[in-house]
């Protein structure tokens, strides 16, 4: 069996096959989620990778030997596994590696109600049973069931966004070899769109690019689709398309900012004065925007599981992160690239004649470094040279909700570790782009010492 050590993350499991998580492991997995939720039945979903077959069905040896019955829904995306967790109810496996290399593998475990299961919600009590080894069930094993659940999955979509008498469009969609493959066909279809498919084959070994959409490298082929039909837009999904990235019609790199505020504005109209969530190193223009629309801004952490709290304690309706993870109250407060896509065609559809670039302008103010990672080997002596280096200044606001925010004149950056890498992240905002070059600049430069 694997070492846990190694593959229980903050969030999820995943870790190298087989030499970290193997068959053993997940059928350990599958036995200590049962005990830990409590779950008389649960529900499995996997995405395209050779190893996730065999992992799902140790998985679900595991759990029916505690007694629980599996409901297989076979391949889908992570959010459709959210879709199957929280329509039956139950406690979900998802089984992927999203983005990561072939090599990877792991899971992403949620209860009943897509609810999230991290550290500190359920996930280090199963590391702990499987480290001490899952007592037997002394009772009659659960059955394993197969259950389709993707045109459901595409139906429910499509009663939260209203998409009725949007106008033609013609829609590029890089799948990356990934789940959108899977997905995005029947979820679009019906639609009057002109679907322009990009890597739409499964297969796990992303032989054409890294399915990582929020590395600009890998939207490449995406922006030149975009530019060689004429197309209104192009999407891409990741590996396990829980995200969406979105280009203009000009194959320029949509901001998940500007998303983020578009789909907060649409909500907004449907729920007056509503609560919406922003990690703090979206855009500023995207808490302006929200008040704008009349809406409550609510600031939070970098991390799924921090923006679905606050979400469910305040009762906001929609989340937005700039890793172009989209959340909404209505998907159970689970996060969804294809409904952020949906509302995205929905409000490109709905004008005449504009384009996807002229109706992100309003919501696109500020110039955006974008993430930029040092490797530092000491991440909090940089981080302490930093905020020396600013805080004497007049004017300077500071905070270190998550990491260091340092908010200095026109711009604000916020430099954050990682959590698994020596490494820190730095997110640099201003008025215009020589301002934030600048403020970059200077930042990166105390950081790496040159």
């Amino acid at each position: 069996m694997g070492d846990p050590a190694k593959i229980f993350k903050a969030y999820d499991i995943r870790g190298v096959v087989p030499a970290e998580l193997d068959e053993a492991t997940a059928e350990a997995v599958g036995a200590a989620f049962v005990r830990v939720t409590g779950a008389d039945a649960v529900v499995t979903a996997h995405d395209m990778r050779a190893s996730s077959v065999p992992l799902a069905a140790a998985f679900a040896r595991g759990a029916t030997a505690q007694g629980a019955d599996v409901i297989e829904a076979g391949l889908g995306s992570t959010d459709l596994l959210y879709y199957a967790s929280g329509v039956l109810d139950l406690p979900g496996a998802m089984f992927t590696a999203s983005h990561n290399p072939a090599r990877y593998n792991g899971m992403k475990l949620c209860r009943g109600g897509a609810r999230p299961i991290g550290r500190d919600t359920g996930l280090a009590d199963i590391r702990a049973l499987v480290e001490s080894g899952v007592p037997a069930f002394d009772g009659k094993p659960g059955a394993v069931t197969r259950r389709d659940m993707l045109q459901g999955y595409a139906d429910h979509l499509k009663t939260l966004v209203d998409l009725s008498g949007i106008r033609p469009l013609k829609v590029v969609v890089d799948a990356g070899n990934g789940m959108g493959g899977h997905t995005v066909p029947t979820v679009l279809a019906g639609l009057p769109i002109d679907l322009v498919p990009l890597y739409f084959e499964l297969d796990g070994t992303f032989p054409n690019h890294e399915a990582n959409p929020i590395e600009p490298a890998n939207l490449r082929d995406l922006q030149a689709k975009v530019r060689e039909t004429g197309a209104d837009i192009g999407l891409a999904f990741d590996g396990d398309a829980d995200r969406c990235f979105a280009v203009d019609e000009r194959g320029e790199i949509v901001s998940p900012s500007a998303v983020t505020a578009l789909v907060a504005a649409r909500e907004l109209a449907k729920h007056p004065g509503a609560p919406i969530v922003h990690n703090l190193i979206t855009s500023r223009a995207v808490p302006e925007i929200i008040a704008e629309h009349g809406g409550k801004p609510v600031r939070t952490r970098v991390g799924h599981s921090f923006i679905k709290q606050t979400m469910a304690e305040t009762g906001a309706v929609f989340g937005g992160e700039h890793s172009a993870h989209f959340y909404f109250r209505d998907f159970w407060f689970a996060d969804s690239g294809m409904l952020a896509a949906l509302h995205v065609l929905a409000a490109l559809g709905e004008q005449d004649a504009r384009t996807l670039s002229e109706l992100l302008a309003e919501y696109t103010r500020y110039a955006a470094s974008g993430e930029i990672n040092s490797e530092v080997a000491d991440q909090a002596a940089a981080t302490a040279r930093v905020r020396r280096a600013f805080e004497e200044r007049p004017g300077v606001t500071i905070d270190e909700l998550d990491g260091l925010t340092v908010a200095a004149g026109g711009g604000w950056f916020n430099l954050r570790p990682s959590n698994t890498e020596p490494l820190l992240r730095l997110n640099a905002e201003a008025a215009d782009g020589p301002s934030m070059a600048a403020l970059r600049d200077e930042v990166l430069a105390i950081v790496r010492g040159t």
